[in-house]
């Protein structure tokens, strides 16, 4: 299991002033995402919009992963029951955030010219880029309450997988300056198989984990 945030941070996930916050700035990056999509949300069919709404769909992860930590308040993470629903979801949450975290920083570098030394590129480039570099941040919040498993990893591949063929053959990758040609599309598939390998090294089985650490 790999720890990148050390556990005396991931501590303050129980404490009532960090988790509401996180959750408060889950929602409004929730509602900024989407409205980068609006414009060509009515085109797709509602079933189909988590699919497109890459980043979006991200946070709505992360922000429920998040909400399964509001009854372990006043604990350490770590403390939270683990069961397998939860191991999905957590699981789920952290390979979204990797892949469109990272995914967002190789779209918009692959045209340089396009984004990075654009007019406006302080926002258009730098802001979206850290932001979305901040998902990975918070990915690795979740190891710390959460366990996998074979089939959480293996189902998260099959639906980032499902969502590359949605994106790149379907046509209904995000809104870019620019058209996918071959890289982005083979970047993408790169990226769904890292974030779930990310995973597995991240995470605890959910058949071996140690015990919590007393109160």
């Amino acid at each position: 299991m790999g720890r990148v945030i050390p556990e005396r941070w991931a501590a303050d996930l129980g404490t009532p002033s960090t988790l509401v916050w996180l959750l408060l700035v889950n929602a409004v990056a929730f509602l900024v995402g989407v409205e980068f999509y609006l414009e060509r949300l009515g085109e797709v069919p509602t079933i189909l919009w988590p699919l497109y709404a890459d980043s979006p769909t991200a946070i709505a992860l992360a922000t429920l992963a998040l909400a399964t930590l509001l009854p372990n308040l006043g604990r350490h993470p770590n403390q939270l029951s683990r069961n397998r629903p939860l191991s999905y979801l957590h699981t789920f949450a952290f390979v979204w955030l990797v892949k469109f975290g990272l995914w967002t920083f190789v779209a918009l570098t692959l045209r340089p010219e396009l984004y990075l030394f654009a007019p406006g590129a302080l926002w258009d480039y730098w802001g979206i880029v850290i932001t979305h570099f901040l998902f990975v941040a918070e990915a690795f919040l979740f190891p710390h309450a959460a366990a996998t498993t074979p089939g959480a990893l293996g189902s998260a591949l099959v639906l980032l997988l499902a969502n590359d063929v949605f994106d790149y053959v379907f046509g209904y990758h995000p809104p870019l300056e620019y058209e996918p040609g071959v890289a982005l599309p083979v970047i993408s598939v790169g990226l769904s198989v890292f974030a779930v390998a990310l995973a597995w090294w991240a995470f605890e089985p959910l058949s071996e984990q140690s015990s919590p650490p007393a109160s």
